[in-house]
């Protein structure tokens, strides 16, 4: 998932997606997106719940992109 973010909230929102079960990988960039996220699940119904509940709701995110990968 790729996430745009207010800008200077990179390393907090970093720090309240290292908290999600879920994500395995976490990078700050610097460009169109401020984080690289991966995370797994095992049914398409986890990948919304993870994504509409636990992601897309943290503060300071401005959008999102997800890349789903079989």
């Amino acid at each position: 998932m790729l996430i745009s973010c207010e800008m200077g909230e990179e390393h907090s929102l970093y720090s309240q997606l290292k908290e999600i079960p879920e994500i395995k990988d976490c990078i700050i960039t610097y460009g169109s997106y401020d984080l690289v996220v991966k995370f797994e699940t095992s049914t398409a119904e986890e990948l919304n719940t993870v994504i509409s509940s636990k992601i897309r709701k943290l503060d300071k995110i401005r959008s999102t992109i997800t890349l789903r990968v079989i």
